[in-house]
């Protein structure tokens, strides 16, 4: 007699398997399983940061070494994954970075991702002209340690403009639905969240970040220092290819724009207008770490209550990016290596 399995018994083996399955196809997807090294890179979906969806792209098929993009909805969960060592790296918001170190984080800043590509962008319904029309609105900015919200309380109180607006944080993904459905007033943030109203037609702009501060910082890298002094050549590698990927962006804005689409999961079109509108705004060869800059930082912070001092020591290493030449960068992104 033909031994029968039972429906119940069917089910479980089926689930049994899927999971097995699903198990094997995210290993296979997330994981290298050569010896080659791999870097685990934090990022969030912004142009500053497009140096990572590009080193992840052109080294997918380097026998030496990975450079593995981790994509996260918030800079919060990404400062938790470089605490707990999930990640080696962050494409991170400037300010937190200060933050982190002061909380007793061994990490070093080697590389301002790149300048200026954010923009302060109000709803078109509202006719915005000048900061002064903001009055009783609410505007968001991408946390409460980021250089949105900084530069955007100086201007506040240069405008003498305190208590009348209303500086909300919001996730940069969420910004533009929020905006389109009236629920916010205004947004200040990096690219192309902010181009997301302007193509679609629903908000205009105000300002661009370096109309209101020369030199915006949005993002710049972070290190855990223990790769720094364990694996050295590593670390330089990763800055150098990163400082030269922004630098082939910029001569490559296509080829650029649709590697990041993919990564950010936006639509091509959307990416190749935050990459060209205006021609040559974002501005990918000022990437050396500054020490003056990272304490006016800090000290603008202070002023604000941000932190309880303005000490970062320790916390700037220009060494890597100083060591970078930019020759012979050509068509082929592997020429970033």
């Amino acid at each position: 007699m033909p031994f029968k399995i039972s429906l119940p018994w069917k089910i479980s083996i089926f689930l049994v398997a899927w999971t097995v399955f699903i198990s094997f196809a995210h290993y296979q997807l997330n994981f290298d399983h050569g010896s080659r090294k791999t870097v685990y890179m934090g990022y969030m979906p912004v142009i500053t940061n497009l140096a990572s969806p590009l080193l992840d792209n052109a080294s997918k098929d380097n026998d030496d070494i990975r450079f593995k993009a981790l994509k996260f909805a918030s800079f919060a969960e990404m400062a938790e994954s470089l605490r707990n060592g999930k990640i080696e790296a962050a494409f991170i918001i400037a300010p937190l970075s200060i933050v982190l170190r002061q909380q007793g984080e061994d990490i070093k800043i080697v590389y301002i991702g790149n300048r200026h590509e954010s923009t302060l962008v109000t709803r078109k319904d509202l006719n915005v002209r000048s900061l002064s029309d903001l009055a009783g609105s609410k505007i968001a900015v991408p946390m409460r340690y980021s250089g949105h919200n900084i530069t955007l309380r100086k201007l506040i109180k240069e405008r003498g403009l305190e208590g009348q607006i209303n500086v909300v944080e919001m996730n940069p993904p969420d910004m533009a639905s929020a905006l389109s459905g009236g629920v916010l007033d205004a947004y200040f943030v990096g690219e192309p969240f902010a181009a997301q109203t302007l193509y679609s037609g629903d908000s205009e702009r105000l300002y661009y970040a370096e109309e209101i501060e020369e030199g915006f910082i949005c993002n710049l890298m972070i290190v855990r220092n223990d790769l720094i002094k364990n694996e050295p050549e590593t670390v330089q590698m990763l800055v150098r290819a990163a400082v030269r990927s922004g630098v082939w962006a910029q001569k490559n804005v296509e080829q650029a724009a649709k590697i990041a689409a993919k990564y950010w999961n936006q639509p091509l079109p959307l990416v190749n207008y935050a990459l060209s509108q205006p021609k040559n705004r974002t501005v990918f060869n000022r990437y050396l770490p500054k020490q003056t800059e990272m304490q006016a930082m800090a000290d603008d912070m202070l002023k604000e209550g941000m932190v309880k001092n303005n000490d970062i020591t320790g916390l700037v290493d220009d060494s890597f990016a100083s060591k970078v030449d930019l020759d012979n960068i050509t068509e082929d992104i592997q020429s970033i290596f």
